[in-house]
């Protein structure tokens, strides 16, 4: 038994599926066919020789005839010798009575009578119906296609925002770092939508939207993703260019399903994300623009706070561009909150970092502090992404755990690319060693400039070497003379080439230009010049609405040529200094540009231990 039911034989079941497009097909073949066979069949019967029928009845007299086909009227003779002849007779007349009347023997003749008048109507009628039926069923495909095209444009205006429930996102204020105060201000939205009657009896009302602002990399789609978590309420997800489309009107349209939608499911969320792609300021010149944007802005502004204004429904975006918003998207009871998210500390550095080391393995000799002041500027997406590559560097190389070599070589990686193992000739490796070694003496040795923490010959991105100097804490000012100092430390690559091999090179063209961007903007924006405290720049007018434009200053040629002598006397002095700098530590400069041609790269420690510790910082 069990060997007849490992051997049972499978039916498969045929199945034809008779769409319109298949039967459309179908027809098309058998009328493709139908036509093809007539054709040939006509050509058949017209290659055969025709003869008269009397000359036809004297050959079946002589016996040179075997068998005579009757079709119709059309007479087929096969002939003893293979061949064959055709012959026509009057339709009333009988062929048989026709050999009867000349005294013909019919004895082993052969006549085979077909009567195809009822087969050819049949044919006829197929003919002439065919060609009909098949522009039928081609104009009932046309319409239907033409009636999903319709129902597919009327689906423009349903919002393509995406709902989440509780169940469905994991993300929690507690994997939120280094934005302190943006959780504090959306964890009081979340309580504003869980405890409405906390707040009502006191008066307060909920906001209405709150716009969230920063650089990119910063959480502010992870903070989004919070607040989706840990509301219990429906949570509506959509990007600002998911509301355009060709068509006119489908902006404004999916807006409003948007809010109903929301309005239907309240207390509720809707994030919108990237919210400048529809919220850009409207046209102030003197030809206004009337485009789909702007009616897709129209239409969020009065479902926001409009005549009938949306009750329990906070809208939360977020931009990092917020200077190009509208201003009537900005004021009180449309985004009444504006949380600025900025680049972590180095508090906030430390809480990330140790977020996103959540499930893999790190050396003891990892320190959190040490990564934490190491990686100043570095956004929460930075921070990720080098503790990810640190975890790929580390497996490539075998490891079972991620030491801070790992880490180290993944924060360089995220900031200046992979090591580019490029083939220098002994000159070259020599004038990168100087150079890197020139910008590290004139760090090292000016008294308000933060310690070097690595320097390397090895080319990464477009660079054929690098100094790292990282900030040794964050700082919310800078002073005219730590700028000097920086600009200082920039010259000291092209100072030591200059001092030692007599000559320049085009390895300094990157530091020109950030050297050249400081002065300019002590200059012309920070007042940091004999021309006194006055911006030369664009001035920057605040209206009423609280929206910022920036107007060019007319300056006379006079003036902006001071503002050239001034930016090039910056520029060098600064030069002079480094030169001044390298020149007394010309010992140093060639110790470590020894070292870096035998090591390639040098780290802090190794760095002190060859040219001393650092002079006392003026605080």
């Amino acid at each position: 038994m069990a060997s007849n039911k490992n051997h049972k034989m499978k039916i498969k079941e045929f199945k034809l599926d008779l769409n319109i497009k298949n039967l459309f097909l179908f027809l098309f073949i058998g009328f493709f066919i139908f036509y093809l066979f007539r054709a040939v069949g006509s050509e058949i019967k017209q290659a055969l020789p025709e003869k008269p029928i009397t000359k036809v009845i004297n050959e079946i007299k002589e016996n040179k005839v075997k068998k005579v086909d009757v079709i119709d009227n059309k007479i087929i003779v096969y002939y003893k010798d293979d061949t064959l002849a055709t012959a026509n007779k009057e339709a009333k007349d009988s062929f048989t009575n026709l050999l009867l009347d000349n005294k013909v023997n019919l004895n082993g003749l052969e006549i085979n009578v077909k009567d195809t008048q009822t087969s050819a109507g049949i044919a006829n009628i197929i003919g002439n119906l065919l060609p009909t039926i098949l522009m039928v069923v081609f104009f009932i495909f046309l319409f239907r296609q033409a009636k999903g095209a319709q129902d597919s444009v009327f689906s423009f205006g349903q919002s393509k925002a995406k709902r989440f429930s509780k169940s469905l996102t994991k993300t929690k204020f507690n994997d939120v770092a280094g934005v302190d105060e943006a959780k504090k201000e959306l964890e009081e939205i979340v309580d504003f939508l869980k405890n409405p009657e906390k707040y009502k009896k006191l008066g307060a009302r909920t906001p209405k939207g709150v716009l969230l602002v920063g650089p990119s990399g910063c959480g502010k789609t992870l903070l989004a993703k919070a607040v989706a978590g840990e509301a219990g309420v429906p949570f509506f997800s959509i990007a600002g260019s998911e509301f355009m489309e060709m068509l006119v009107g489908i902006g404004a349209a999916r807006v409003r399903d948007l809010f109903d939608n929301a309005k239907k499911s309240s207390p509720s969320i809707i994030f919108i994300d990237e919210i400048d792609a529809i919220g850009r300021a409207r046209s102030v010149g003197v030809m206004p623009s009337h485009d789909e944007r702007e009616q897709t802005l129209n239409q969020i502004l009065v479902e926001m706070d409009g005549f009938t204004p949306t009750e329990q429904v906070v809208v939360v975006a977020a931009t990092n561009r917020g200077d190009l918003l509208d201003s009537a998207l900005l004021r009180p009871g449309r985004f009444d909150r504006r949380i600025i998210v900025e680049y972590p500390d180095v508090a906030g550095r430390k809480a990330i970092v140790k977020i996103h080391a959540r499930g893999k393995p790190f050396d003891s000799s990892v320190d959190w502090d040490k990564i934490a002041k190491r990686t100043v500027g570095f956004s929460g997406a930075d921070l990720e992404n080098m503790l990810n590559e640190a975890a790929i560097y580390a497996a490539r190389s075998g490891k079972d755990k991620i030491s801070s070599e790992d880490i180290e070589e993944a924060a360089t990686k995220v900031k200046l690319g992979p090591e580019k193992k490029r083939l220098q000739s002994d000159l070259d490796k020599k004038l990168t060693a100087y150079h890197e070694a020139g910008h590290a003496i004139v760090s090292h040795f000016l008294p308000n400039t933060d310690p070097v923490h690595r320097i390397s010959i090895v080319s990464r991105g477009m660079a054929l070497g690098y100094t790292l100097i990282p900030p040794a804490k964050d700082k919310l000012h800078e002073t005219r003379t730590h700028l000097i100092e920086r600009i200082a430390v920039m010259m000291g690559g092209r100072a030591a080439e200059q001092f030692i091999f007599n000559e320049i090179t085009t390895g300094a063209a990157n530091d020109f230009d950030q050297a050249t961007s400081i002065a300019r903007a002590m200059v012309v924006e920070y007042g940091m010049s004999d021309l006194g405290p006055v911006n030369y720049g664009p001035t920057m007018d605040v209206t009423e609405w609280g929206k910022n434009y920036y107007e060019q200053n007319n300056l006379s040629q006079e003036m902006m040529a001071k503002i050239d002598l001034e930016i090039k006397k910056i520029i060098t002095t600064c030069y002079q200094k480094s030169l001044d700098i390298v020149k007394t530590h010309k010992k140093e400069l060639d110790k470590v540009s020894e070292y870096l041609i035998k090591k390639e790269s040098i780290d802090e420690d190794e760095f002190v231990a060859i040219v001393g510790k650092k002079s006392q910082k003026i605080e």
